[in-house]
């Protein structure tokens, strides 16, 4: 019988649930214990399957970005700058306060939990962040929208200053509603964009 045992686990679902401690806890606030107990799976399989923590959590953003942070990418899709702008802007909203997910963002809090011994993680979330922002810069200096003068790199900054802000403030506790109340206020006064 070619390859030994089949997996008792899926790893696609394991790896769900490695996202959903490493979204609530944070890289360094995240066990191996509290993650093989969340994949129900022991160290041995976690090692096989997807290597050691860190290899573990750079599996884990792809996953991020690729499922609940797949708006993002999506919103760049979007025919106008303006649309682009509040697809971001109401998608971190709803990223950030799910009802079935942990509040806030998991990239924002890894950048600022990890000590110097997880540094090379840290670089590693800031170097995906910074991608980006540089695709959402990219966006923008195609569009045909932008008011005359408008930079598309400091737009980009903005719109990533107050999408890190949205998550930060839903990790704090502030509610969906007042999250849309802060979206709604935002692009009317800060996005003097054409509609």
């Amino acid at each position: 019988m070619p390859g030994g045992r089949p997996r008792a686990f899926d790893p696609g679902a394991a790896l769900d649930r490695a996202l959903e401690v490493f979204w609530r806890q944070g890289y360094e606030g995240a066990s191996l214990s509290d993650l093989t107990t969340a994949m129900d799976i022991n160290r041995p399989s976690l090692y096989a399957t997807f290597g050691n923590k860190e290899q573990l959590f750079r599996k884990v953003l792809d996953r991020y970005f690729t499922s609940p942070g797949a708006y993002a990418a999506e919103a760049l899709e979007a025919p106008t700058a303006r649309e682009v702008v509040e697809r971001l802007v109401l998608g971190a909203v709803e990223l950030t306060t799910g009802p079935h997910r942990p509040h806030g963002c998991l990239t924002v809090n890894s950048v600022h939990a990890c000590s110097p011994d997880s540094e090379p993680i840290r670089q590693e979330v800031i170097a995906r962040r910074m991608a980006g922002e540089a695709a959402l810069r990219r966006r923008f200096e195609q569009a045909g929208d932008l008011p005359p003068g408008c930079d598309p790199g400091v737009l980009a900054q903005l719109v990533h200053t107050v999408t890190d802000g949205i998550a930060v403030q839903a990790a704090s506790g502030h509610t969906r509603d007042q999250l849309h109340q802060v979206a709604d206020l935002a692009l009317r006064t800060l996005f003097q964009l054409p509609r």
